[in-house]
């Protein structure tokens, strides 16, 4: 099913803070490119891990996005995370769209801190 850039990104935003990971994963193409913190990742399994290893490190996290940047078929954010068991205040994402609105690369940084 096609979406815009912005309606699987809604999805994106509202799998994640479910932590429904086979949700999130149904946003990329079989061949994404998954880039983050000096790691290459590829396919709906490196997705997959990429985001297993996510919510394990902000479990059940509070999500905030200052700042969302949409141009054509590319995204840009920033945006923080706070959880119990740790939060993060400096990650930025890049997404890549396809036409049919699927996300076939994105690029993410953060630095996981001890909470409070």
């Amino acid at each position: 099913m096609a979406r815009t850039p912005q309606e699987t990104f809604q999805h994106h935003v509202e799998a994640l803070g479910a932590q429904d990971i086979d949700a999130i994963v149904e946003d990329y193409t079989d061949d994404a490119l998954f880039i983050g913190n000096g790691t290459v990742r590829r396919g709906l399994d490196g997705v997959r891990a990429a985001f297993v290893e996510l919510t394990d490190t902000v479990p059940d996290a509070s999500w905030e996005l200052p700042k969302v940047v949409f141009e054509d078929d590319i995204l840009y954010l920033e945006w923080t995370a706070d959880s119990a068991k740790n939060r993060i205040e400096d990650g930025t994402d890049t997404f890549v769209f396809t036409e049919d609105g699927q996300i076939r690369v994105q690029t993410v940084m953060y630095t996981p801190q001890p909470p409070g």
